[in-house]
């Protein structure tokens, strides 16, 4: 990977898109107002672009970059501002001043939702093994703007850790975290062309036993698990599916107190 700036660039963000090579270990290039195609062909890298608006992520195989985005979580948001339900949340049980850790943070939209959920006094944490993803979301969180200070704050309370899920579980003390939560990349593919760069970086670690019984044991109250409704996962790890006649993917739910 190397890191260039947007085509109308300054000195500010010359210096910012230095300081970020330096992080990730890799070249910085003068954008010098040729093409993103450009670079690629001629560096044969994937590109990481630095802008004043928004940081992007160009796979050196795909033409559509990656960057952050709140995605769904703003009108889920409004919705549950109207009193509206979301199976999310519903699945979830998430109250304010809960804790909720993401194992499978992406573009952090279920955090987001979350971290309303629970309010200034909760804690949602995020978990994310691709360190550009893990950099471009943890960047965005911070800095996106959606014109409504609710949304805004939840986004900045996440905190993002650049991990995989089993190194922080195993570090959690039981019974620590409300809910643990996980939404493993489908067993089938959902066409989505707003995460198709997404699916390029994201780490497919497939959830273990291991996984599973660690996040049991760190989970107060539930664990729950939102995979495609034909997924085997729900009977390999004992949840209980909750069906949805319309939905592509279903949630899980293993509730602590019912062991």
């Amino acid at each position: 990977m190397l890191v260039t700036t947007a085509g109308r660039t300054n000195n500010e963000m010359q210096m910012l898109a230095k300081r970020i090579a330096a992080e990730f270990n890799c070249k910085f290039v003068v954008r010098e107002k040729v093409s993103i195609d450009y670079l690629k062909l001629q560096y044969q890298s994937d590109i990481l672009v630095i802008g004043k608006n928004r940081f992007e992520f160009y796979p050196f195989d795909i033409a559509q970059p990656f960057f952050f985005h709140p995605n769904s979580a703003v009108f889920r948001i409004k919705r549950l501002i109207k009193k509206e339900s979301d199976p999310f949340i519903t699945a979830s049980n998430l109250k304010k001043g809960n804790s909720f850790l993401d194992c499978t943070l992406g573009l952090a939209s279920d955090s987001i939702v979350a971290s309303f959920a629970v309010g200034s006094n909760g804690y949602v944490e995020g978990v994310e093994a691709n360190n550009v993803i893990a950099f471009l979301v943890e960047t965005g969180l911070k800095e996106w703007e959606t014109n409504h200070s609710a949304i805004d704050e939840a986004m900045r309370r996440i905190v993002v850790k650049h991990s995989n899920a089993l190194d922080v579980l195993i570090k959690k003390e039981d019974n620590s975290i409300d809910c643990v939560y996980f939404d493993p990349m489908f067993e089938e593919t959902i066409s989505s062309a707003g995460i198709h760069p997404l699916k390029k970086l994201a780490h497919y670690e497939e959830l273990r036993e291991e996984i599973i019984h660690h996040a049991k044991r760190a989970a107060k109250e539930r664990v729950v698990l939102k995979d495609h409704f034909r997924s085997r996962r729900f009977e390999q790890f004992q949840f209980e599916q909750q069906k949805r006649k319309t939905a592509k993917f279903h949630y899980g739910i293993w509730l602590k107190n019912e062991q």
